[in-house]
């Protein structure tokens, strides 16, 4: 184990792109944070891990897919969360967008009119905290909607009440199989028709758009299509070095969930970034890329888990436990594979308390230490 690299901290936020962070919740490991069973989480740890990402210049995107929702996270946790990180933001004059779904609804059919009023009781919940809103995917639209009319039906509406500009979400299928189809098409180039036909028709109510679709080409054509002033959001955790340095005809800002776990190695790429010095940042962000591609490999909604297992490598929290029982979500071999891949990258600040922890999660595991 060869340990950190020392990244040191940047004196500001990345001037060049904007960039956000998606944190992880720590759980409290002594409560009953099984499967099904509320979530109850250590509020000094998770907060402290939003103040490690503000350190390094991150804003925080907060109560999105990596903190859990509809894995785990259920929706007075998630609203607690929201309220008292967007109360830390300002402690530390953060930035920070926060996650507005529809997860406070019953598992099950819902309709067109509750789902819409389900995504207005969350904006609110945002809006009062005080972050920007981030309008999710939601499951339940997803469910009931038959037609592109009735997804551009929503979202007009929410659209149209929108107080400041806010940031839409693409999340894929790999993420969450429940939203194949979204946008009212399997076909993702009808599903893109649909997505700029919303935006241009709201361009000044839109900050931007967050694509998860891991395609990388896909990606950059639906960036050269937005109005100006629309930036993309890249939440490709598997290209994200070359979709963020862009190309002659745009670049894509950043909403990855992957930053919050390279954190102080994404920082320095984009310092040098700023510097125009692009072989440091292809340099600091090569060995990254082959780590993110683990931790986000099929099925890719455990990912998680390696994101958990990473901060608990790092001592961010002092245990390996996850809401809902999310940490058995991949294997021993996995584990190990982003241990040494982590190493690598030079994010094991402290290689003795990452080997430690790995040993004792893999004697437990029954693997022969």
């Amino acid at each position: 184990m060869a340990g950190g690299a020392g990244f040191p901290h940047p004196a500001g936020p990345p001037t060049s792109r904007i960039a956000y962070a998606a944190a992880h919740v720590v759980a409290d490991p002594t409560a009953e944070n099984i499967p099904g069973a509320p979530a109850v989480l250590d509020w000094d740890r998770t907060l402290a891990f939003r103040h490690h990402l503000w350190s390094y210049g991150f804003g925080v995107a907060e109560a999105m897919d990596t903190a859990q929702r509809g894995m785990g996270l259920d929706y007075p946790a998630t609203r607690e969360l929201i309220r008292r990180s967007a109360a830390e933001a300002r402690s530390v004059g953060g930035r920070i967008v926060a996650g507005v779904g529809t997860d406070q609804l019953p598992p099950g059919p819902a309709t067109l009119a509750e789902v819409t009023r389900a995504y207005h009781e969350q904006l609110d919940d945002v809006r009062a905290a005080g972050a920007r809103p981030v309008l999710m995917c939601s499951r339940h639209l997803a469910a009931a909607a038959r037609s592109r009319e009735d997804y551009l039906g929503v979202y007009d509406e929410l659209l149209s009440v929108a107080e400041e500009p806010v940031v839409l979400h693409w999340l894929g299928p790999m993420f969450d199989p429940a939203l194949t189809g979204y946008w009212g098409s399997a076909d993702l180039d009808e599903a893109a028709d649909a997505v700029v036909e919303l935006i241009k028709a709201h361009d000044t109510r839109v900050d931007g758009i967050k694509v998860s679709l891991l395609d990388a080409d896909r990606e950059v054509a639906l960036r050269r299509r937005l109005p100006a002033g629309v930036r993309l959001y890249t939440g490709d955790d598997f290209h994200y070095p070359e979709l963020i340095r862009g190309d002659a005809s745009g670049y894509s800002d950043a909403l990855l969930g992957v930053f919050a776990a390279i954190a102080p190695a994404a920082a320095a790429a984009l310092a040098a970034l700023d510097q125009g010095d692009l072989a440091a940042y292809d340099r600091i962000f090569a060995p990254t890329v082959p780590l993110a591609r683990h931790i986000f490999a099929a099925p890719t909604w455990h990912y998680k888990t390696g994101i958990v297992f990473l901060a608990w490598l790092t001592g961010h929290q002092d245990h390996f436990t996850m809401v809902g029982g999310a940490q058995s979500g991949r294997s021993p071999e996995h584990l190990a594979t982003l241990l040494t891949l982590a190493d690598a990258a030079g994010l094991l600040p402290d290689a003795d308390l990452a080997a430690a922890r790995a040993r004792a999660l893999f004697t437990v595991a029954g693997v022969d230490q």
